[in-house]
């Protein structure tokens, strides 16, 4: 009775040492928001002085219309910025399609050769958002809304004589494109 306890623990042990080296099977991904669901960066820009973030809704010579006290003042020192990607599904044929958003906020009060601050306030967001299709092979098909630039604050009505707009660097737009990811990530 001795040997057959010793050879069924003798057993047991050898079965459970193959199962630790054993890799386990993979899991499948939840159907609707997986672990990977969500994705993205922030950044937070700033722009050294006479070089600041030009947002086009004032006149490049904007001091002339008025100096440092010219009421378009919407030259940027500040930006932050970021992507957020949404990949709503984890199997399937629909795991290749992502929702995204790019928007950038830009703060700061400066005149070109007239006006250096170091001043946070609000200037405006500049926005986009749309959808993706991964294709295979590092192709991803893309549609993107591109709104007009909204401005915050005390910026939000005309700013003199200066004053270009809302339509901010683009315009609105809308766009079908491709891209390309190449390389491999080594963090």
């Amino acid at each position: 009775m001795k040997r057959l306890s010793f050879l069924v623990i003798a057993l047991g042990l050898a079965l459970h040492a193959q199962a630790q080296h054993e890799p386990a099977a993979p899991s499948q991904p939840r159907l609707f928001l997986p672990a990977d669901t969500f994705w993205g960066w922030v950044q937070f820009d700033l722009a050294p002085p006479h070089n600041e973030i030009d947002p086009n809704l004032c006149r490049a010579d904007a001091g002339s219309f008025g100096g440092s006290s010219a009421p378009c003042n919407a030259f940027a020192r500040y930006m932050l910025s970021g992507v957020a990607e949404v990949r709503p599904f984890g199997r399937g044929p629909l795991r290749r399609f992502m929702l995204f958003a790019e928007p950038r906020f830009l703060f700061g009060r400066n005149v070109p050769r007239d006006l250096y601050t170091w001043s946070f306030d609000a200037i405006g967001i500049e926005r986009s958002w749309g959808a993706a299709v991964y294709l295979g092979q590092g192709f991803e098909m893309r549609v993107t809304q591109h709104f007009l630039f909204d401005r915050l604050g005390a910026r939000d009505r005309n700013l003199g004589a200066a004053d270009l707009g809302p339509n901010g660097p683009w315009g609105r737009y809308n766009t079908i494109g491709v891209r390309k990811y190449f390389g491999t990530r080594r963090w």
